[in-house]
């Protein structure tokens, strides 16, 4: 039976870790790191994003006010000062939204 030092063992580790990190976790080109997480359908006008913009933060407002409804102390009080935020947030797009309506 041989012995295997710990210089070798450290040494197959090491490139291990470099094998798996060439297959696993490629080095990202520029364009995939200019991309955005998400990008808009083509063909979107501002009117659409910002109608869908206004019923996602419809949905946000409502999951949080269902959350900080079975919340209580401290926690409840962070949950509703969110949902606030995101009806404020909403009341500002949906005044846009309605200015640029009346401009038509």
């Amino acid at each position: 039976m041989s012995k295997v030092t710990k210089e070798e063992t450290d040494l197959d580790e090491e490139a291990a870790r470099r094998a798996l990190d060439f297959y696993l976790n490629p080095t990202p080109t520029p364009r995939d790191l200019e991309r955005s997480l998400w990008t808009l359908r083509e063909g979107i006008d501002n009117a659409e994003a910002s109608e869908h913009a206004m019923a996602l933060l419809r949905c946000a407002s409502a999951t949080a006010q269902e959350t900080g409804n079975h919340l209580q102390g401290t926690t409840r009080e962070v949950v509703f000062a969110l949902m606030h935020m995101i009806n404020m947030a909403r009341a500002l797009l949906e005044q846009c939204h309605a200015t640029e309506k009346a401009s038509i």
